[in-house]
């Protein structure tokens, strides 16, 4: 009968001389050999750490980390070392896959060192731990390749002064962690990874031409970068032509006949266990959300996407069962336990992100058959389009935006022309193909946004041909966000053509060629040409009436346009008129609290003040700005629109340093909001700077111009009519300082652009020769207009 594990002491001869003691230094199991051109890496200095900071007793180390980044080949660097300077006097390497291969490893060390070859495992295990309990000599045991942390259940070696233990894991189980510290283990950085190429394929530079790429494209995965160099050794290539080869062939043939440094595994079955594990642990769900992340972006895919209905609603036709919103979840947090994805929670905007290697991404797209890839890339798309956040209006959604923008390139990347085609086939264009760009004009980046469009017309093109309705829809935004872009002239050039094609492919009355008349007649006012504008909507109206009625919503939009061209035809008072009129019918239709509804009533206060009375039209903003702050939150641009007209009518109130301060506390808020590069941030900026001046302060505000322009140059372009207009702001000052002669060269600079821009007859160019004729004069009786 067997006593306490506590009993058994060493080292001993125990029971008539079984085997003969062991000599010392003494060697179990076999550790791995080090890899040729192994890197030192961060988590060597860790290990080492932890014996050097003055304490005695040492805690076990846990080495995590996906599978392939080399935790095996850190404790082997350990233990050799370790061994080889005469550290230790026991080593004990297990192989840790199984609770089998661990008691048999300890069984075999406890017969080496009390001299008994126990006939059951289990004892002889227990009669390691109690030897190594007490013993006094320095001993280092490794558990490498953990693969299931119950197969430990009693059998974690004790703490004791000259004992350490090291364990290797792709785990990160609570009960594996507690209570041992935690050194996680990630792929190698840029610089490891192109010196370990360098070695490995030797300093030549043709050889190593794209290694940097090369590096990248395998995501600085230790193993495979071992395996993608000793393939490119193997077949005497290069690192540019191993990547035409990973770009054009499936990963599992590109690793070598031999693989390097006695590894067990190819790439592509470097994760088969942890998904299999991963499948049995969650029901099958997790290949299911694998499949989905191996279409999105490896840097980081809001964890949120994983519980939309979309996804939902693919999991429960795949697997034909119920899965919720907490069945997902679970399933995510067994992918981090088993270390086939990383989690990363972002306290600033309380955004949770999953993130999957891009090596184990290709691995299960790989594994994905064919048929199912359309499904699940419209299912992804699907996903992407519910997370969008209607406007990015703050800190959270303007991460958010960011996120989907970065994980829709990935998408239109991985899913072929499936965007292009319903999942059974049929061709189509799907929402997010248009959201993503759209995202990206809303936020300011209008250029990104028209490039977007145009690159996307050419696929349309490519897939649909030139008259389907999508194509026409891309032609569309791309005349839309040139306008944005500071040419209103070309956006209605561009909008004419394209009603040419409709009227051809749709139709007269279709809603898209009404659209799109409306357009032209919207950038034909913004061009300078506010009566051509006018007539246009006019006779809009006319055909809105008769083919969608009074109360359509493009009907209504109709009529403010035509309220709009009033007022900016000259006719304040006809304006906010229209505007009240366009009222009644949207709180009817639409109701108190609808934005354009809202809008509607911005456009009264806005029109009454131009008419004459700046009181109403201040009050008339106030109120309003209570209800947009109930109704859209502080941060809706439309809010922030709103006290923009607030500041400008102290302006034009007479206290224009009141102006100046709300302009400034507005800022404040859009550049937390809209960022520095937002069109709406840049004209804020605009405003500090001219009531700055005209409450006293000319030298800050030609300062303030200056820096503008530079903005506006960088973010909008030369030719953009808020650029154009900064420079004129420069020279109106410049004549004011007391320099007519360059306030008059530079009006003559700006009127040469303004012509090739704008046209003779734009209301700018009119009012750029007023003040090159007044500066150039200095003539009292015709004084110089400010621009605005």
């Amino acid at each position: 009968m067997e006593g306490a594990v506590g009993d058994f002491y060493g080292p001993v001869n125990f029971g008539g001389g079984n085997r003969p003691t062991v000599s010392w230094p003494h060697r179990v199991g076999a550790v791995p050999r080090l890899a040729h051109g192994r890197q030192p890496r961060p988590a060597d200095g860790l290990l080492t750490a932890a014996v050097t900071g003055g304490g005695t007793t040492v805690v076990c180390q846990v080495l995590a980390g996906m599978g392939g980044v080399g935790k095996t080949q850190l404790a082997a660097n350990l233990a050799t070392r370790l061994w080889d300077t005469s550290q230790l006097d026991l080593l004990i390497w297990v192989t840790a896959s199984s609770r089998t291969t661990i008691i048999d490893t300890y069984a075999r060390a406890a017969a080496d060192l009390t001299g008994i070859d126990d006939s059951n495992p289990q004892h002889a295990a227990d009669r390691l731990m109690a030897w190594l309990a007490g013993t006094g000599r320095r001993w280092l045991l490794v558990l490498d390749d953990i693969t299931d942390p119950t197969d430990l259940t009693g059998l974690w070696p004790p703490d004791t002064a000259t004992g350490r233990t090291i364990a290797t894991t792709r785990r990160r189980d609570t009960a594996l962690l507690a209570g041992r510290q935690l050194i996680d283990v990630g792929v190698f950085t840029p610089v490891e990874a192109n010196a370990y190429l360098a070695g490995q394929l030797g300093d030549t530079a043709q050889r190593l031409a794209e290694a940097d790429q090369l590096a990248a494209d395998l995501g600085y995965l230790p193993i495979a970068l071992a395996q993608a160099a000793a393939y490119i050794l193997d077949l005497d290539l290069t690192c540019a032509a191993y990547r035409t080869r990973l770009r054009q062939r499936r990963l599992e043939r590109l690793h070598p006949n031999t693989l390097p440094d006695e590894q067990q595994r190819a790439v592509t079955e470097t994760w088969a266990l942890s998904i299999t594990q991963a499948d049995t642990d969650t029901d099958q769900l997790a290949t299911q959300i694998l499949r989905l992340a191996a279409l999105l972006d490896a840097n980081g895919i809001p964890a949120n996407l994983f519980t939309t209905t979309a996804a939902l609603t693919h999991y429960q036709h795949t697997l034909d069962r119920d899965v919720d919103a907490d069945d997902a979840d679970d399933t995510t947090r067994t992918l981090f336990r088993l270390g086939l994805a990383d989690t990363v929670h972002d306290p600033d905007t309380d955004i949770t992100l999953i993130r999957v290697h891009a090596l184990v991404q290709r691995v299960v797209a790989e594994a994905t058959p064919n048929n199912q890839h359309p499904q699940l890339t419209h299912t992804a798309a699907d996903a992407l389009v519910q997370l969008w956040p209607a406007i990015e209006r703050d800190t959270h959604t303007a991460r958010l935006g960011q996120l989907l923008r970065a994980n829709t390139t990935a998408l239109t990347t991985t899913a072929g022309n499936h965007l292009w085609h319903t999942p059974n086939g049929e061709p189509d264009a799907h929402p997010l193909l248009f959201q993503a760009g759209n995202s990206l004009g809303e936020i300011g980046q209008v250029a990104a946004a028209r490039a977007h469009f145009q690159q996307l017309h050419t696929e349309a093109v490519r897939v649909l041909g030139p008259d389907h309705p999508h194509t026409l829809t891309t032609r569309h935004n791309i005349a839309d966000w040139r306008g944005q872009a500071g040419d209103p002239a070309g956006a209605a050039q561009a909008f004419e053509e394209l009603l040419t094609d409709q009227l051809r492919v749709l139709g007269p009355d279709h809603p898209d060629t009404l659209t799109t008349r409306h357009n032209i007649a919207d950038w034909r006012g913004q061009a300078g040409d506010p009566a051509g504008a006018a007539h246009a909507f006019e006779e809009l109206l006319t055909d809105n009436l008769r083919v969608l009625g009074p109360d359509h919503p493009h009907t209504l939009t109709t009529r403010h346009n035509i309220a709009y061209g009033r007022g900016q035809a000259g006719d304040p008072a006809g304006a906010a008129q229209a505007f009240e009129e366009l009222l009644a019918d949207y709180l009817r239709v639409l109701g108190p609290d609808h934005p354009h509804t809202l809008t509607t009533r911005h456009n009264i206060a806005r029109w009454r003040g131009q008419a004459g009375d700046p009181a109403g039209a201040a009050q008339a903003f106030e109120e309003l700005l209570t209800d947009e702050l109930r109704v859209l939150g502080p941060d809706h641009p439309h809010t922030l629109t709103t006290r923009h007209n607030i500041a400008y009518g102290r302006g034009q109130a007479g206290d224009p340093a009141g102006a100046a301060q709300a302009f400034e506390e507005l800022l404040a808020d859009q550049l937390r909001v809209l960022g520095p590069d937002h069109p709406d941030t840049l004209t804020t900026r605009h405003n500090i700077a001219r009531w700055r001046g005209e409450a006293g302060d000319p030298a800050g505000a030609a300062h303030a111009f200056e820096e503008l322009l530079a903005d506006n140059l960088r973010v909008l372009g030369p030719d953009h009519p808020d650029t154009l207009t900064t420079r004129g702001n420069i020279a109106y000052g410049r004549g004011e300082a007391g320099d007519p002669a360059g306030a008059a060269q530079a009006f003559e600079e700006l009127l040469a652009d303004r012509l090739r821009v704008l046209g003779p007859d734009h209301p700018n160019t009119l009012t750029t020769r007023h003040n090159i004729a007044y500066w150039r004069g200095q003539a009292d009786s015709e004084p110089a207009q400010e621009e605005r």
